[in-house]
């Protein structure tokens, strides 16, 4: 049974006060391309659950799996092993124009020859819905995306912002179950994207409707997500709210992948419950946190956020080492300041502070609630 493969709580990346119904499960999926000794697998016993009216982002490199595992709710792939329910219901034997989903792709595939309100209007009347609700929802959707006044402009008269803005009302109008977006604003410039991620998360509010988003951008997805699932070679490494995957990566390829990190090489000695001691290149000593409790004394790697550090005075009893800048580099709001530690080590600090000269001598804070031991 697919509902007993999953625990509740375990690996989802939510508390039981957080439990929802389940909009989208996928039960230890596999999908492997190819045959025999040619085929590859593209995910490797896959299990997530979904929850309804979730914004859930699928994160990870190219290759990673995560399109493929879109693909296979949308109904474009059929898994090779496994199951996917949608709101209870198993859908493996039924195609996508069965599934109630839809799907914002990163072309948008808009008819060009169609105005905005035909392209919206065109789903439903695919599935013959009353005239009357037709134009009704097609108000409605111009009205979410804010393009009333461009209703009966053609598409390719129409900005890249607001293409996106009618491919969305388009997939939204029939009111599937789950909308599923494959790397929809990596087309658009930076300032843009920027804007399309606050007004996806909105009509996602607004519409109560289940969005499976899937990117490559780390930013993208803290910004917007309620959680994300970080996959690497077709498995899901870690699920959790972005403060979680943020703050506590539970693997290094999750902590080196999202956003910037201090990551070096350490001994980890006594274990108490999550915490355990650990000591640096050169004898310092601090205690971090532990993000599995299978971790065993020895030999670990250890993780701190720049914007997390401090820079004192060498001689400062806060300072948990002692290095020497070796560059640094401004960014508009702060610097990131390199500091090579006596035992060769570089962190990188990130402060909106005074600094010393370059080939200063300096300490470094590192406080220790902010130090995790990962997992390789």
């Amino acid at each position: 049974m697919a509902d007993a493969a999953l625990s509740p709580m375990k690996g989802t990346g939510l508390d039981e006060a957080e439990q929802g119904r389940d909009m989208v499960l996928v039960d230890r999926v596999t999908k492997e391309f190819g045959r025999g000794e040619q085929a590859v697998t593209a995910l490797d016993a896959v299990s997530v659950r979904i929850l309804e009216n979730e914004f859930f982002t699928l994160l990870g490199p190219s290759g990673c799996g995560k399109t493929t595992l879109l693909r296979l709710i949308a109904g474009f792939e059929l898994p090779t092993r496994g199951q996917i329910l949608l709101d209870g219901q198993e859908i493996g034997h039924l195609p996508p124009y069965k599934r109630p989903v839809n799907t914002v792709f990163q072309s948008y595939a808009l008819f060009p020859h169609m105005t905005v309100s035909q392209n919206i209007r065109f789903g439903l009347e695919m599935l013959r819905k009353p005239d009357a609700e037709i134009e009704q929802t097609t108000r409605a959707m111009l009205s979410l995306v804010r393009m009333e006044a461009l209703a009966n402009r053609r598409t390719d008269q129409l900005s890249g912002g607001q293409q996106q803005r009618v491919a969305l009302a388009r997939a939204l109008a029939p009111r599937p179950k789950v909308l599923l977006l494959d790397e929809p604003l990596s087309a658009l410039d930076l300032k843009l994207r920027k804007d399309m991620q606050i007004e996806l998360k909105r009509l996602q509010n607004e519409t109560g409707i289940t969005f499976v988003f899937v990117t490559h951008d780390q930013e993208e997805a803290l910004t917007m997500s309620d959680r994300v699932a970080v996959m690497q070679a077709g498995n899901i490494l870690q699920i959790g709210a972005p403060k979680e995957i943020y703050n506590r990566p539970a693997k290094r390829f999750v902590a080196d992948f999202i956003g910037d990190i201090n990551i070096i090489d350490a001994t980890l000695g006594n274990v108490t419950g999550a915490k355990g001691q650990v000591t640096l290149p050169g004898g310092a000593s601090l205690t971090a946190y532990l993000s599995d409790s299978s971790i065993s004394q020895g030999a670990v790697s250890i993780a701190f956020r720049p914007e997390n550090l401090r820079l004192v005075a060498p001689d400062d009893a806060a300072a948990s080492v002692i290095g020497q800048i070796e560059n640094v580099v401004y960014f508009g709001s702060g610097s990131n300041v390199h500091v090579r530690l006596e035992n060769g080590t570089t962190v990188v600090v990130r402060t909106s502070d005074s600094i010393g000269a370059l080939d200063a001598r300096t300490g470094v804070e590192i406080p220790e609630e902010h130090v995790q031991v990962l997992v390789d």
